[in-house]
C-alpha cells in the first residue's frame, strides 16, 4: 500500500470517527431535556452579583524558584503546603506567610503535594514514580531538609496527584502517567489496590488527577488523557463504576462537589462540566464561546466553594473564574484584578471552612484571596 493511499484512509478514517463523535454528542443532548442553567433561569433565578472588592487578595507567598504545580491546606485552614518545579515542598502559615518547613525533595520536577488528615505529614509525587511521605515531626539533616518517612513505589509512569482518605491517616490515593490509580497503606508502604491497568474499564490514557469522595470515602473519581472521567470504589477495583463522557481534551482536574452526589471536571477544551455521579448524566458546561483561530485556555484547576454556588477555575492563560455553577456565568475573573498572577494558575484551593481562597501558579508565587462579602453563599 502506498503512502498516497495510506494518508487517504487515514483522512477517511479521520472523518468517520468525528461523525460518530457529533452524532454521540446529538444522542446525547437529545437525552437531556435540560441543564441546570436553563431550568433556573425559567424559575427566575438570577446569578450572583460580585464586585472586585469582594474577593480580595490579601497575601503573597514567595519563595518558590520554579513554576508551583499544587498545593494543599490542612483541616485547620492555617497552613498551606505547595509543591514546585524547583524540587521543594514548602509548608506556609498562611495566616503570617511565613515558611514553616521547606524541604528539597528526592524527586526535581514535583506534581503533586498533600496533607495527611490531621496536618501531621506530607506526601508528594512526581516525575520519579513514586509518592514520598514526609513525617513533619522528623528532625532535619544536616541541610535542613525533612528525609523521607516512607516512599511509596509501584507505579510505572510519574504520580501526578495524590490525596489522603479523609479521617484515614493510612490510607492514600494516587494517579499515574501509567494509567492507572493505586491505593496505598502508608504505614507499610504497600499498594492495597490498582485501578485500571489491565482491566478493560480502565483508563486508555495518562490518568492525571483523582478526588475522594468526603460523603463517602469509598468512592473517588479520576480524570485522564483520555478525556474521560471514572468513577471507582475502592472495594472493587477490577473495574470501574461508571465512565463519564463529553469533554474533547484531556481532564486535568476532578473535584466533588459538596453533596458527594455531584462532581466537576476541568479540560484542555476549555471547558468546566458537572456530572451527576449516579446517573452518569451531565447536568452543565462551564465555559466561554471563542473565535474559530482563538486558542483556547485550558482548565487547569477547580474548586467548590462551601455552598457548592461558586466554582473556582485556574486556566493556562493566567485567568481564574469564579463561576455561578446555578447559573452557568461568570461573576469575577480574578485574572483581571491588578495584582494576580503573571502565569499560568495550575492550582488553588479553599480552605476547609470557606474563608480563603489560594491559588498557584507558574510565575512562582502562590496568592491567597479573602472574601469580603457574599458570605451566605460561600
Amino acid at each position: 500500500m502506498s503512502v498516497a493511499e495510506l494518508k487517504e484512509r487515514h483522512v477517511a478514517a479521520t472523518a468517520t470517527v468525528n461523525s460518530l463523535r457529533e452524532r454521540l454528542k446529538e444522542k446525547r443532548r437529545l437525552l437531556l431535556d435540560t441543564d441546570v442553567a436553563t431550568y433556573a433561569r425559567n424559575h427566575g433565578k438570577t446569578a450572583i452579583t460580585f464586585c472586585p472588592t469582594d474577593l480580595v487578595c490579601c497575601r503573597t507567598l514567595q519563595g518558590h524558584t520554579g513554576k508551583v504545580y499544587s498545593l494543599d491546606w490542612t483541616q485547620e485552614r492555617n497552613r498551606i503546603v505547595s509543591a514546585s518545579q524547583d524540587g521543594r515542598f514548602i509548608v506556609w502559615n498562611a495566616l503570617t506567610s511565613q515558611k514553616t518547613h521547606a524541604t528539597k525533595l528526592p524527586c526535581a520536577y514535583v506534581m503533586t503535594c498533600a496533607f495527611s488528615p490531621n496536618g501531621q505529614s506530607v506526601a508528594c509525587g512526581g516525575l520519579d514514580s513514586a509518592c514520598s511521605i514526609f513525617n513533619l515531626n522528623s528532625p532535619v539533616d544536616r541541610d535542613e531538609n525533612i528525609p523521607a518517612s516512607r516512599i511509596l513505589t509501584g507505579h510505572k509512569g510519574y504520580v501526578s496527584c495524590c490525596q489522603y482518605v479523609p479521617d484515614q491517616e493510612s490510607r492514600l490515593v494516587t494517579s499515574s502517567g501509567d494509567q492507572t490509580c493505586g491505593l496505598w497503606d502508608v504505614t507499610t508502604g504497600q499498594r492495597i489496590s490498582v485501578f485500571g491497568g489491565e482491566f478493560p474499564s480502565g483508563h486508555t490514557s495518562d490518568v492525571l488527577s483523582v478526588s475522594v469522595n468526603t460523603s463517602n470515602t469509598n468512592m473517588f473519581v479520576s480524570g485522564s488523557c483520555d478525556a474521560t472521567a471514572r468513577l471507582w470504589d475502592i472495594r472493587i477495583a477490577s473495574r470501574a463504576v461508571r465512565t463519564y463522557y463529553g469533554h474533547a481534551g484531556d481532564v486535568n482536574t476532578v473535584k466533588f462537589f459538596p453533596d458527594g452526589q455531584r462532581f466537576g471536571s476541568g479540560s484542555d477544551d476549555g471547558t468546566c462540566r458537572l456530572f451527576d455521579m449516579r446517573t452518569g448524566h451531565q447536568l452543565q458546561t462551564y465555559g466561554q464561546q471563542h473565535g474559530e483561530n482563538e486558542d483556547i485556555p485550558s482548565v487547569k484547576s477547580i474548586a467548590f466553594s462551601m455552598s457548592g454556588r461558586l466554582l473556582f477555575a485556574g486556566y493556562s492563560n493566567g485567568d481564574c473564574h469564579v463561576w455561578d455553577t446555578l447559573m452557568a456565568e461568570v461573576v469575577l475573573n480574578l485574572g483581571s484584578l491588578h495584582n494576580s498572577h503573571e502565569g499560568t494558575i495550575s492550582c488553588l484551593g479553599l480552605s476547609s471552612d470557606g474563608s480563603a481562597l489560594c491559588t498557584g501558579s507558574y510565575d512562582k508565587k502562590l496568592k491567597i484571596w479573602a472574601f469580603g462579602g457574599h458570605r451566605e453563599v460561600i
